[in-house]
Order: structure tokens, then sequence, then C-alpha cells
């Protein structure tokens, strides 16, 4: 897999839309890219992964609250190459979070230092490099099928003047909007990341 990939393939969408030949396989292309990054864009993360691990860069925070410092990062699943330091050295005792995400399938989207630790961020900007295998090792099934439903939208959008499908005297008009189709938001609400203020 790669960083942002396409969530689906040209010949799933031609199933899915029930095309039988591939005429018109590059105009699916293109819906399934932009589909996929309006994906993206709707839940504020991707579904892909790096090919190998490297450096990201990331501000701690003193959580008050909780008496540590706490990182967010890009989300996580293959934790193998993790590794978080800053110029002092790695830090060694921390939890990353949410604890229970492999169970549930889902990613690690930060870390909480111990105190015990012997090496400890501060709130100097960018000053937490950790690197890691970023990304997600499989897209979710619900992550494909919103891509196989916003392409389609998209792929129809071409057959639909001024942006409205269906017909008003059969009380079949659905206005095309500027944002993801209602059934995706609703297959993708498990997934959006809200990330904390900067």
């Amino acid at each position: 897999m790669v960083w942002q990939p396409d969530y689906v393939t040209a010949s799933e969408l031609a199933d899915f839309l029930r095309i039988g030949d591939n005429f018109d396989d590059v105009q699916l292309t293109h819906a399934i890219a932009a589909a996929s990054r309006a994906i993206d864009s709707h839940c504020h993360r991707q579904f892909g992964k790096v090919a190998a691990a490297e450096e990201r860069r990331y501000t701690a925070a003193w959580s008050r609250q909780r008496g540590r410092w706490v990182v967010e990062f890009d989300d996580v699943q293959d934790v193998t190459n993790f590794n978080p330091f800053v110029a002092a050295g790695s830090i060694t005792v921390y939890t990353r979070e949410p604890v229970n995400a492999p169970q549930k399938g889902k990613p690690f989207t930060g870390m909480v230092v111990d105190p015990a630790s012997p090496v400890k961020p501060s709130s100097e900007a960018h000053a937490v490099t950790i690197n890691a295998d970023w990304g997600w090792t499989a897209v979710p099934a619900a992550v494909k099928e919103a891509t196989l439903l916003q392409a389609s939208r998209l792929h129809s959008r071409r057959d639909s003047p001024y942006g409205v499908a269906g017909s008003p005297e059969l009380g079949s008009e659905l206005r095309l909007l500027a944002r993801v189709d209602p059934d995706v938001a609703v297959s993708l609400t498990g997934l959006i990341r809200w990330w904390a203020a900067a």
C-alpha cells in the first residue's frame, strides 16, 4: 500500500455500477481518485500506509489535567519501528493511545509520556521526532464502500446538469451537494479524526 492510495480499483467501481466494458475506465479512475481524497478530507485522515518507516516531527503539549506530556501524531497501526525521541535521546517510557486501538482495528494517534521516562519532551515546536511505519495496515471496509458510493456519484455527475440528478416531475430529484454523499457521511462517522487545536 502507499500513502493516500485510491481505495478501490476501476474494475471494482465498474462492477458496482454494473458497467460491462472498459470504455469508461479513465473516467472511473478519475472519479475514484477524487472520491478517495474527498473521504480523506471528510475524515481528516487518510487510510494508506508509507512504504517504509520515516521520521516525522511533532509538538508535545503539557496536560495539566493528566500531569504528563502528550504528543498527538499521525495514524500508525504497525508499531514495529515506532521510536519517539528528542535532541536529548529516545523517549522510552510512554503509553500509545488510544490504548485499545488494536483490539478495535483502529490506529494509535498519540502518546502520553510517563514521568518515569528519563528523557521527556518540552513545549518547543516540532521538537519530538517519531520514526514509524505511518498509516493503516489495511483500508477499512467502510472506507471502500464509501469510496464506491462517492465515486459512483461523481461518475454520474456528467449526466446531471447543474448538479441535479433525477426528475422533479417524478419526485426523484436529488441535488448533488458540495460535500460527501449523506450515506457516505453516515458510513464514515466512526472514522472521523478530530485533531486538537494547535
